[in-house]
């Protein structure tokens, strides 16, 4: 199969919608740029009218559900407009919004420019952005331009270097505040963890693992009708005729080579070492496998003359980067979809005192701990469990992903409200999204090391820890 960035724009053009929200088109690199509305346009006073806070989303597939939920069970927010390119994922989340009880919002749909005219025909506080990855940068460009004073994107928020700069560049321009949706920097061990860290418990710290392992054969592939491949359930399926992420997400696997997926486990890991905040990310190493385990699957469940078994696919099966720090840490961030394995984001945060292993669920400090005996890490969390869980541990109970999808959206509201930047901003969103571009120009120089750029322009040095000080 060729393998052209032509190709590749072709190919996720007829791809359509996946679970996350709109298809990408070839001109998604574009749309940075032609975005004609309103970096002057004035931004609107939060809670206009009837005192709510005025949400869109655009893309509207099972994320965007999630995100939903958790608006709606938070007093004062209400659902301005949706935008979708699909009649299905729209028609969905209509009858999501309408369990709740409340009026049905504005819908825009048809052209993949849709979610344009919704961003210059309505007034919202925050527009959250559950597309495929290619449209994130495109997306929260026109939101921001548009004068939507906060803008939520999910992860990763950006795929290269420039779209990195593009989120940093528009957010400074406009004023508005971009929020990197990260939500495991709100599970809860991660959240204990942090605040072990800032008071001291590991010492200074050293080092860091972290990654996302996490077994994706059958959500990038299915049968077209069900979001996971259900092995003799039906024809294996990539691409236009395939169903939600494996449309889009399955060839980034055949183009890219890289850390493709990494502010899940760098995010939380960043928070520990104030990356941005006196400490930023300073040059990068990466390696990869070779790639396996895609092609090993469709032999497995299609055959070797499946038609699938003839894609040549880049992605190596496990990419290691390894970080440098200004302030001398290193971090290991581990790429590893494409495995038969149990889920994992290895987190392993280590200092002169002691450290915390989340794989085996360890913990260890000096003199406090047995020596040479690791103890449960559930005891230590119980004592430094944050305060945002343990005042919305019940209202978090009832929300994805373990409660941390909650949590995050109460901690956005929350800064909306009272008017704060946002909880993860514009430039942990490049920082932690620049992995991937510069894991892929690394392994593309035979692992050679790559500086990270300071995204804040030298003001890290100057910038204090801010995420989850307070409520």
């Amino acid at each position: 199969m060729e393998n052209t960035r032509r190709s590749f724009l072709k190919k996720m053009t007829a791809a359509g919608i996946g679970t996350a929200g709109l298809a990408l088109s070839s001109n998604a690199a574009a749309a940075t740029v032609t975005t004609e509305t309103s970096a002057e346009k004035k931004k609107k006073p939060a809670g206009k009218d009837d005192g709510k806070l005025r949400f869109g989303f655009i893309g509207t597939g099972s994320r965007c559900h999630e995100h939903i939920n958790n608006v709606l069970s938070i007093p004062g927010n209400k659902i301005v407009a949706i935008c979708d390119i699909q009649a299905g994922p729209i028609q969905r989340t209509l009858d999501h919004i309408a369990k709740f009880n409340v009026p049905a919002p504005k819908v825009y749909t048809g052209s993949e420019r849709e979610f344009e005219k919704m961003l210059n025909n309505e007034e919202f506080d925050c527009v959250i952005i559950a597309s495929p990855w290619e449209w994130h940068v495109p997306m929260s460009v026109a939101a921001m331009k548009a004068g939507v004073p906060y803008v939520g994107v999910e992860v990763s928020a950006a795929n290269t270097l420039e779209e990195c700069w593009d989120l940093v560049n528009v957010s400074e321009a406009t004023g508005s505040h971009l929020n990197i949706m990260e939500n495991v920097c709100y599970r809860r061990d991660c959240m204990a963890a942090l605040n072990m860290v800032r008071q001291g418990l590991f010492g200074e710290l050293l080092h860091a693992t972290c990654g996302y392992e996490h077994d994706l054969r059958e959500v990038k592939f299915n049968d077209g009708q069900h979001y996971n491949y259900v092995p003799g359930s039906g024809d294996l399926r990539m691409g236009p005729t395939a169903f939600a992420e494996a449309q889009w997400r399955t060839n980034h696997s055949v183009h890219r080579n890289g850390d493709i997926y990494p502010t899940h486990g760098i995010g939380p890991v960043a928070n520990c070492l104030d990356i941005n905040r006196g400490n930023r990310f300073m040059s990068l190493s990466a390696m990869a496998t070779q790639p396996r385990g895609l092609h090993k699957f469709i032999v497995d469940n299609g055959g070797a003359n499946h038609p699938l078994a003839k894609v040549n696919f880049n992605l190596g099966d496990i990419v290691t980067s390894m970080i440098k720090c200004s302030n001398g840490q290193t971090v290991i961030v581990t790429h590893d979809t494409n495995s038969p394995r149990p889920y994992s984001l290895g987190f392993r945060i280590q200092g002169t005192e002691g450290l915390w292993m989340n794989d085996g669920d360890h913990v260890y400090v000096q003199g406090k701990s047995k020596p040479h005996r690791w103890d449960d890490s559930e005891e230590w969390f119980k004592k430094y469990d944050h305060t945002l869980w343990s005042k919305h541990e019940a209202e978090a109970a009832q929300a994805g992903h373990g409660g941390m999808d909650y949590v995050m959206m109460f901690d956005l509201i929350n800064a909306i409200h009272n008017k704060k930047p946002a909880p993860m901003d514009c430039y942990d969103a490049a920082a932690w999204s620049a992995i991937s571009g510069l894991s892929e120009m690394s392994i593309a120089r035979g692992g050679a090391l790559v500086d990270f750029p300071d995204f804040t322009r030298g003001q890290w040095i100057h910038r204090k820890p801010a995420f989850a000080l307070s409520e």
